[in-house]
Formats: C-alpha cells, structure tokens, sequence
C-alpha cells in the first residue's frame, strides 16, 4: 500500500501531531514498508493454526486468595482530624 503526502498529512491531524514538511517523504516511506509488511503477514496462510496469547506457552502464576492484612481502619480513623460512622470527612470542594 502507498500512501502520499495527503494521506500523511490526514494521519498527523486525525493524530493532532505536527509533521515538519521535511521529514514528510521519510515518513511516507516508513509508514509503506510498515504497512506493505502487514499485507505480507496477511497474505500467510493461518489455517489450522490455533491463536495463542502468549508464544511461549506460559500461564500466570496466581498467589491464593486469602486475608493478608489486618483490619486497622479504628487505629488510622483514630488519627484522622474528622471522621462519622467509620468515613473519613472531608471539606466541600465543589459548590
């Protein structure tokens, strides 16, 4: 795929970013091998091939789910310059 300086020149407002007229033809030409690479990979034929999420077979090693901590919130309310009901109080910011 080819892109020309009208298209580049959408990308980087659709991305609100300013590209200096200079560097335009490098970036088209970056933006093409990346884009003819993509239609490289598109054009493999994948069947049978099952998607996987991670190329190394790898799975997430989870902690079990138990209470670690103890409930401290009287000692910390205990502290606190306002609290009701086991809230903490805070001025009014917003009117």
């Amino acid at each position: 795929m080819s892109l020309d300086q009208n298209d580049i020149a959408k990308l980087a407002r659709l991305a609100r970013i300013r590209i200096e007229p200079e560097s335009v033809a490098d970036l088209q030409q970056r933006l093409g091998d990346i884009l003819n690479m993509v239609d490289t990979m598109q054009a493999v034929d994948t069947t049978g091939v099952d998607p996987m999420a991670n190329p190394y077979d790898a799975f997430q090693r989870l902690r079990a789910d138990e209470v670690t901590e103890t409930d401290q919130r009287e000692k910390f309310q205990a502290i606190a310059p306002s609290t009701e009901d086991g809230l903490y109080l805070v001025p009014k910011v917003i009117d």
